[in-house]
């Protein structure tokens, strides 16, 4: 497998302590995408990363509501956050992140938050690796996405991601440009924690 270099503005602001491969400091969350469309491969196969993702006792819970039609899309719209409406119209794909809550016994499935988040960590890698970028938000109305989209109770909803080419800064609106970089991490040290000292 050929190695993906560092993205230049990745080089100047993200610098990894430990050595590591450099599709985890090549992703971020751009909010700038182009109105181009994404291959259907190419959806496939960032949702058939997703797929191979580790769960609890296999139960795999994650589920994929995925817009990429104008109806779709527009149905999607409807129950983003206006604030989030304002960059990520232009995506060509939306994913709704959800998971099942109950395993096929109907008992609960524990970590079904935790492996859905899992998955979506795939997703993002695996889009960086076919030259796609990914932004998960969570601003989006959850019962209008339930209604819209007659989501079953038994289904925790998670985040929409949207999913495409990367666009230019400039075609943000101006309060959004500046923020337009990927973003730094808290040492590792800080995120290993004792609370029992």
């Amino acid at each position: 497998m050929t190695r993906l270099a560092l993205f230049p503005e990745v080089a100047e602001l993200r610098h990894a302590k430990h050595e590591i491969e450099s599709q985890f400091l090549n992703r971020w969350s751009p909010r700038s995408f182009q109105e181009k469309p994404v291959p259907e491969t190419l959806l496939h196969r960032v949702l058939e990363a997703a797929r191979w993702a580790p769960s609890g006792n296999n139960l795999q819970p994650w589920r994929f509501i995925v817009a990429s039609t104008p109806d779709r899309l527009r149905a999607f719209h409807t129950f983003i956050n206006p604030s989030n409406l304002t960059w990520c119209a232009k995506a060509p794909v939306l994913i709704l992140v959800l998971s099942k809550t109950t395993t096929d016994k109907g008992t609960p499935a524990r970590t079904h938050a935790f492996d859905a988040g899992a998955a979506w960590g795939y997703l993002a890698l695996e889009a960086v690796h076919l030259g796609l970028v990914s932004h998960a938000m969570g601003g989006f109305d959850q019962e209008a996405a339930r209604t819209t989209l007659q989501i079953p109770e038994d289904y925790a909803m998670h985040a929409v991601v949207a999913l495409g080419y990367r666009g230019p800064a400039d075609a943000l609106p101006p309060e959004r440009q500046a923020a337009e970089r990927p973003s730094t991490r808290r040492p590792i040290e800080e995120s290993i924690v004792d609370f029992s000292v």
